[in-house]
């Protein structure tokens, strides 16, 4: 049975949704938890865009082992060489060029002739084949290529050098016979000497289809994203092609090397981090993917599972919560757990998550692995707190005006702050203003329930602007007044930093 190998793009081109951005702790974790899951190659990053993707690039290819690390260069040497400089001590490393092929790419945006760009592909995979061992080549908007050129810019790059050949639906615009049929005759004209990889994308809902219908016809590498995060309407759904081709091996007679039993895990602490909700009806990872109302269903899965379920929750990772600690529990038990639940944090790490999960023990009846991992996912990756909460009371009801009482550590100086709003967390984020001095502005608020129960641990994310500055900030607490405070500090945190 053939493997294809998984290249993972979601801190690079999953990095691009609006709103999506992550910092280098972040990056790093999604990143270690990649290399769980078992993905070939993870594309951590475009180190040439910023000095923060370069850092973020760097560090994973020095700190994550376990999976070939690529940086994303244009078909320029500056490019290529800031991505050499970022890649160069991980243990494998991948540099991936591309240039535009299409007529309308070449003429409008790039302005260069078909002889140009091939030039320049040819002498920049030469170029980069020169620094590394595994170079990957892609001819962007290839589907929207002339078939015969672009057959051209394929086997010249192969010569100069190049080990993988990605073919990019760059703009969503293809169907699956149609691009089954092209990756077919590039199959056919280039054999074995180079992976065929494909890099689908959604603006027309076909990404995973179209990515299967090249496994179909020769490819051995797909590029996708965690949850199907991307520009525009998002890439390939990496856990749906995966499911396909593990629900299907009779059919699709191929597998991958992902650890299936992570996909939930890693499904949730990509929406954690980015604030970016998995929709409910999404495949796999959504709330409702194993949800059953009607009846008949009901009927049928009480007497045998496969009658409505043609994947086991297990299998994914998911699972009935279960009671794991309690609050005589100690730091070893709580560190294996973590351990077990796919977290490795510093030891300060877990001194600040043990402190926050005695303190929630005492206040909930059953803790549940969410809950924990709501825990970790507010520790990991801290910046520096110039802003912390010290105390929170509030004053509401239906015949008094809401009032907010805050105690805030800033800089290490307790500033009180008195403040009324039109509702508790309106009040609460008025009182933080006033004492922090800034001038945010509140542009999106969600709760939910991490749990079930009345005791259920809240979750908020909220994103913040000042000025041309955004951030996101998340929140976890039993009070969610409390958690909305967290969250809104937080988000006020990484502001604060990126000002430093």
């Amino acid at each position: 049975m053939r493997v294809i190998k998984i290249f993972d793009t979601t801190l690079r081109d999953g990095e691009q949704s609006p709103g999506a951005s992550m910092n280098v702790e972040e990056k790093i974790q999604i990143a270690r938890q990649l290399v769980r899951l078992g993905v070939d190659i993870i594309e951590a990053g475009f180190p040439i865009a910023s000095p923060g993707d370069f850092d973020a690039v760097k560090r994973i290819a020095n700190e994550v082992p376990g999976a070939v690390i690529a940086g994303l260069a244009r078909a320029r040497e500056e490019d290529i060489k800031r991505a050499w400089e970022a890649v160069r001590d991980a243990p494998k490393r991948r540099i991936h060029t591309f240039h535009s092929t299409s007529d309308i790419h070449l003429k409008y945006q790039f302005r260069v002739s078909r002889e140009e760009a091939l030039k320049r592909s040819v002498e920049m995979v030469k170029y980069a084949r020169s620094l590394v061992d595994d170079v990957e080549f892609s001819p962007m908007d290839a589907t929207r290529t002339d078939i015969p050129y672009l057959i051209e810019v394929v086997e010249a790059v192969i010569k100069a050098g190049a080990s993988t050949i990605n073919i990019p639906d760059t703009v969503g615009y293809t169907s699956p016979a149609e691009f089954g049929s092209l990756i077919k005759a590039i199959k056919e004209k280039i054999g074995e000497q180079a992976v065929i990889s494909v890099h689908c994308h959604n603006d027309l809902g076909m990404s995973v289809a179209n990515s299967l219908a090249a496994i179909m016809n020769g490819a051995g590498q797909v590029e996708c994203t965690i949850n199907g995060i991307g520009e525009r309407a998002g890439n390939c759904s990496m856990e749906e092609v995966v499911m396909n081709l593990v629900t299907r091996k009779d059919f699709y007679k191929a597998k991958t090397n992902i650890r299936t039993k992570e996909i939930i895990r890693t499904s949730r602490l990509l929406t954690r981090i980015t604030g970016i909700q998995v929709q409910p009806n999404k495949a796999i990872v959504g709330a409702n993917a194993f949800a059953h109302e009607s009846g008949i269903h009901q009927d049928g899965l009480l007497k045998e599972k496969m009658t409505y379920e043609i994947i086991k929750p297990s299998d994914i990772g998911l699972k009935e919560t279960e009671l794991v600690l309690g609050k005589h529990s100690g730091r070893h038990a709580f560190k294996s757990r973590i351990r077990e639940l796919g977290y490795e944090l510093t030891s300060e790490e877990i001194e600040v998550a043990f402190e926050k999960f005695k303190r929630l023990a005492d206040q909930k009846k059953d803790i549940f692995d969410e809950d924990l991992e709501a825990l970790v996912s507010e520790g990991v990756g801290r910046i520096p707190a110039v802003y912390s909460i010290e105390d929170l009371s509030i004053t509401s009801g239906m015949s008094v005006r809401p009032t907010a009482a805050l105690k805030l550590n800033v800089k290490g100086k307790v500033i009180d702050s008195i403040e009324h709003g039109d509702g508790p967390v309106d009040a609460v984020y008025r009182a933080i203003v006033a004492a922090t001095k800034t001038k945010s502005r509140l542009l999106k608020f969600e709760v939910k329930s991490i749990t079930g129960g009345t005791d259920a641990l809240g979750e908020v994310l909220v994103s913040l602007e000042e000025g041309s500055r955004k951030a996101r900030g998340q929140g976890a607490d039993t009070d969610i007044i409390v958690a909305a405070a967290k969250a809104y500090v937080n988000a006020l945190n990484k502001l604060a930093a990126r000002k430093r």
